[in-house]
């Protein structure tokens, strides 16, 4: 159950990364990150409402708080990031604090004992994602520019909201099992406020035309549906375990962008999706 879970939460998060990359493209990428986080705020709210579980003790609101915090870096400066760089460079790198951080956490301070076959797959995982990150050949980048161009460009934001996303996933996993939805609420307003702060620093503009706010909004939508699928598998799973598949994500849009935006897979971007399966079903046994 915690497996399918993570998976379906790696699913999500790809998805709006995948959405609000191609809108970064074409607007400011703090600004999209500001509009998804309010759009996702809003489900966060309708979910809670609609949610029977309880209100939670006032921990669990400071690591929604804490959470939400990490969400407005990682997604502040990823979509700052593709909007830079190319998505199959900055999705997986913007990946890498995220599964470190919970990871060596999860092991270190909580005393989280992953099984051996755990471990393997952990361990594939970390060769999957350096895989998928490789960029092309010459001409794959944007504007015509070759793979060093974007990656410079886009590799040092992507950094930062790796980051942001380790300390998502970590706090967010401590929100205990009988803390409700609320502290995702609060998890969502946080990222907000950080963003705003982040926009105000590079003077960003505040809004987007009138479509792609739409398009960013349906975004924000479906990464809060990733976290709440994510803080769902911590309560079925271990955090280490469920971090690591949850952080499969970047595997969704290099799929996406080869099947609708005709890109093509590099060898060993095809050898990383390999490795991503194999440590999936190598977790998935534990």
């Amino acid at each position: 159950m915690g497996e399918a879970l993570a998976l379906a939460s790696a699913l999500c998060f790809g998805v709006t990364h995948f959405v609000n990359g191609l809108v970064a493209r074409r607007s400011d990428g703090i600004t999209v990150a500001l509009h998804a986080q309010l759009a996702g705020t809003a489900v966060a709210v309708a979910a809670a409402f609609a949610s029977s579980s309880g209100g939670g003790a006032a921990g669990d609101y400071w690591f929604g708080a804490l959470s939400g915090i990490g969400t407005g870096v990682g997604t502040a400066f990823l979509y700052r990031a593709m909007g830079q760089g190319q998505m199959s460079v900055v999705v997986p790198v913007s990946d890498v604090g995220a599964v470190a951080l919970p990871v060596l956490a999860g092991v270190a301070l909580l005393g989280e004992r992953p099984a051996a076959v755990a471990w393997a797959g952990i361990a594939v995982a970390v060769p999957a994602l350096w895989l998928v990150a490789q960029a092309g050949g010459p001409g794959t980048g944007r504007h015509g520019a070759g793979p060093a161009g974007p990656v410079t460009a886009g590799v040092p934001a992507a950094l930062a909201a790796s980051a942001g996303f380790g300390v998502q996933f970590l706090a967010m996993a401590q929100v205990g099992a009988d803390g409700g939805l609320w502290p995702v609420v609060v998890s969502r307003v946080a990222s907000v406020a950080v963003i705003a702060a982040v926009l105000a620093l590079y003077r960003s503009p505040v809004t987007l035309p009138g479509r792609l706010t739409a398009v960013a909004g349906a975004g924000g939508a479906v990464g809060t549906m990733a976290i709440l699928l994510y803080l769902a598998a911590t309560r079925h799973q271990l955090m280490a375990v469920a971090t690591v598949l949850s952080a499969l994500y970047p595997a969704v849009p290099v799929l996406l962008a080869l099947a609708f935006l005709r890109e093509r897979l590099t060898r060993r971007q095809t050898a990383g999706l390999v490795c991503a399966t194999a440590a999936v079903s190598l977790i998935a046994l534990r």
